[in-house]
């Protein structure tokens, strides 16, 4: 008996090791990168580089060790990561049609469905965008229309900052609660008030998965759908706000159908609604109400979350370098003075106050590797094949810190923007938008507000430090690039 149950022993654990070594092969045949396939790190059996983090610092390390085109394995996916601006741009402008798609994202699919405007692709997606665009320039009349709305809402933010007195304060949430009203006045025809609970609700929820979304727990979801689905951890808290989210934006929506009008639509719902009648014979369009809730999930979601952001790196920046600050209101003095508001025909007179926004937005690099995009046929990039359907992660930190293209890339420089003649001068390596197909949509929107909120704000405002409280530059990853929390001194002109 003895002898047979070492028998047994052995035979269990022969069998065990026959299938570890059976799925050990079989990992290494599924996952064999294709021939002449972007070079990468040695990736583990099963798991492949799950520990390599997959932050915008890391990902610059990594283009220094194999190049600027080069991949990773995250479990069976292969990933390629593009660095630089010359291949950034050979992706994104060259080549815009082989990388125009979007992968499949289990940590965002679970809420957004591949479905509305950001993470659609083929048909749909240029039908939703094409129709959020169309909205966009018609809204208000145009650029005239939006211009009002910000210099509106330049007023009630510089209202609330008055009313701290000159005290430190956190200005994170009501500089998020302003740029939202923008986006809140296109999509939903109304402002919320700065102590609107439901909306402050919308706007911290969001805030939360957002820097979760970038962290390195929430992002092996993507690698593990189906078991970590089951278990907590940061994916839990991101897909629970964006289900209250949603239903927040559902109320709103709502009352929308109560008195919607067809022939008197007042905003992005109201059209959508109408659409969705419209376009009844063609499904594939996407016109319906679940897409209606995500669609306007993203439009407030991309409308606030970059502006907001790149505008408290805009304060931290002018307490740092005050110097600067007193330039950039020297030229609003000369400009604009102070009997009146700025307005988006006083940009082209402006060349300092410009490129200091520009740079703002650079060194802040709010958004460091943009979102996934999906080849769309077999293509080759910097001498390597990229087989259809593989996912493309464009390192757009490293193009607006390339070497190669700024004369100071890890200094705050508004002299990057300005010719020899004190004029503004575009760089084509300034993509904090990104390009190609998939370009920020809300693009011209985002130029709009920060220039005006930046100039209203300076204009009647000097920003200070609370004393022995100096901001940070290192900033928090997630899925944007934020300052840390500070306090800041509003001073009235």
């Amino acid at each position: 008996m003895i002898l047979q149950a070492v028998l047994d022993f052995f035979d269990v654990k022969g069998c065990l090791v026959f299938i570890f070594v059976f799925l050990l092969v079989m990992d290494i045949i599924r996952n064999r990168p294709p021939p002449n396939f972007p070079p990468g790190p040695w990736s583990l059996p099963f798991l492949g580089n799950i520990f390599t983090k997959l932050d915008f610092k890391s990902m610059d390390k990594m283009a220094e060790d194999y190049g600027p085109v080069y991949s990773l394995r995250r479990g069976n996916e292969r990933i390629v990561f593009i660095s630089g601006y010359k291949m950034v741009k050979e992706a994104l402008v060259h080549q815009l049609n082989s990388f125009a798609d979007r992968p499949i994202n289990p940590l965002f699919h679970v809420i957004f469905k591949g479905i509305g405007i950001v993470l659609s692709n083929g048909y749909m997606w240029k039908n939703q965008r094409k129709f959020a665009n169309t909205h966009l320039r018609s809204f208000g009349e145009g650029k005239k229309g939006l211009e009002h709305y910000i210099q509106l809402e330049s007023n009630f933010l510089c209202e609330a900052f008055r009313e701290e007195q000159g005290r430190g304060f956190n200005p994170h949430f009501i500089l998020n609660n302003a740029v939202g009203n923008i986006i809140s006045s296109v999509v939903f025809g109304h402002r919320f008030e700065y102590s609107d609970e439901n909306f402050q609700k919308v706007l911290r929820l969001d805030n939360e998965a957002v820097i979760l979304s970038g962290s390195a727990l929430a992002q092996l979801y993507d690698v593990f759908p189906g078991i970590l689905k089951y278990l907590p951890g940061p994916h839990q808290t991101i897909h629970s706000n964006y289900y209250q989210i949603i239903d927040i934006l559902q109320v709103e929506i709502d009352k929308h159908k109560e008195d919607w009008d067809p022939e008197n639509p007042r905003d992005y719902v109201d059209m959508y609604l109408t659409e969705i009648n419209k376009m009844k014979e063609d499904p594939k369009a996407g016109f319906n109400t679940e897409s209606l809730i995500i669609c306007t999930l993203e439009l407030l979601e991309a409308g606030t979350e970059s502006v907001a952001t790149t505008l408290r790196w805009a304060l931290v920046y002018m307490m740092i370098y005050p110097e600067i600050q007193e330039k950039v209101q020297a030229e609003i003095d000369r400009v604009i003075g102070q009997s009146r508001q700025p307005n988006m025909s006083d940009r082209p007179n402006m060349p300092y106050t410009d490129a200091v926004i520009h740079e703002i937005q650079r060194i802040g690099n709010i958004v460091p590797l943009g979102f996934p995009k999906m080849s769309s046929k077999d293509t080759t990039l910097g001498g390597y094949f990229i087989p259809k359907g593989t996912t493309i992660t464009t390192n757009l930190s490293s193009v607006l810190f390339d070497n190669n293209e700024w004369e100071s890339p890890n200094t705050f420089n508004p002299d990057h923007f300005l010719d020899s003649d004190g004029q503004f001068r575009k760089r084509e390596a300034f993509l904090p938008f990104s390009a190609g197909k998939r370009v920020c949509l809300g693009e011209n929107l985002a130029r709009m507000e920060l220039f005006l909120f930046f100039t209203t704000l300076v204009q009647r405002f000097s920003f200070s430090p609370v004393p022995g409280a100096l901001p940070s530059l290192k900033g928090v990853l997630g899925f944007t690039h934020s300052p840390e929390n500070f306090l800041v001194r509003a001073l009235p002109q």
